[in-house]
């Protein structure tokens, strides 16, 4: 449902560059887990909503996602090769031209609420909501610390600011906007908050372990590339077996924090199950 959705919103008229749009859709439409925007989607049903009326919202977050990897894999970032198993944008097409379709799917994602959320009302509050999640306080602040890392101290406090935001900033984003969308009151919103802190952290300290002993194959980009620039990781830290029970508690954690839903949530808690078992 949603890579058909995605399809669907990226067939761009008259205006577009060809090669643009084809870099757009060789990002977009990538192979992906879209763990995002079915959080989106899992977290509108949790609170009464319809998929079909949160579909847009979970079509703007994942352009958000998309645009991220676009330009953390650029040369003056992170300086990745591949990514969800394929070239990366820049690899593919050519630098500036991955700086665009990032451009491009950011300003998409916005003009895809603003213009498909009912009433527009929910519709600035999701803009609100994302923006602040992607911004300078958020995604792209934690991608800006986590560049910087290895000029300053490391310490565990510190690494889980940077994914509070890097990471986590768009994984609770993406359940408020579903709350929203279903018109749900606050009480379920913070509920949804605590779960996607305590998801977010988890997600992240496995994307560390799979850098250390994942396979290539598998995760679909280069491993062991944060050892090789120094940076501090929850392995690098903790260690391997002490990170992998870190996230597993961090599991824990974020299925009882759906109790109040009362078994609405219970397909946000075998997601958040499955981050466990991840391989890519």
């Amino acid at each position: 449902m949603v890579d058909e959705a995605l399809a669907s919103r990226v067939r761009f008229g008259d205006g577009c560059p060809e090669r643009l749009a084809e870099a757009v859709r060789y990002s977009l439409l990538a192979p992906g887990k879209r763990l995002r925007p079915i959080l989106v989607l899992m977290a509108a049903e949790a609170c009464g909503g319809r998929c079909e009326a949160a579909m847009p919202a979970a079509c703007a977050v994942e352009m958000v996602h998309a645009y991220s990897l676009i330009h953390d894999d650029l040369p003056a970032m992170d300086d990745d090769d591949l990514r969800r198993g394929r070239p990366t944008c820049h690899r593919a097409f050519d630098e500036a031209t991955a700086i665009l379709a990032g451009d491009a799917l950011l300003t998409l994602a916005f003009e895809t609420l603003a213009e498909e959320v009912q009433p527009p009302r929910i519709a600035a509050r999701c803009c609100s909501v994302l923006a602040k999640a992607c911004g300078a306080c958020g995604m792209v602040g934690g991608q800006a610390d986590d560049m910087a890392e290895a000029s300053v101290e490391q310490s565990l406090q510190r690494v889980e600011s940077i994914h509070a935001r890097k990471t986590g900033a768009l994984i609770i984003a993406s359940l408020q906007l579903g709350a929203l969308v279903a018109g749900a009151d606050e009480s379920p919103a913070g509920v949804l908050a605590r779960y996607g802190e305590r998801l977010g952290l988890a997600f992240q300290i496995t994307d560390d372990l799979l850098d250390v002993r994942g396979d290539v194959s598998r995760v679909g980009k280069r491993l062991g590339k944060d050892s090789e620039r120094g940076k501090a990781t929850f392995p690098a830290l903790l260690g391997i077996q002490e990170s992998h029970r870190r996230a597993e508690r961090l599991v824990e954690e974020a299925c009882d924090a759906l109790g109040p839903l009362e078994g609405k949530g219970a397909g946000l808690e075998a997601l958040a199950r499955c981050v466990l078992e991840r391989n890519r």
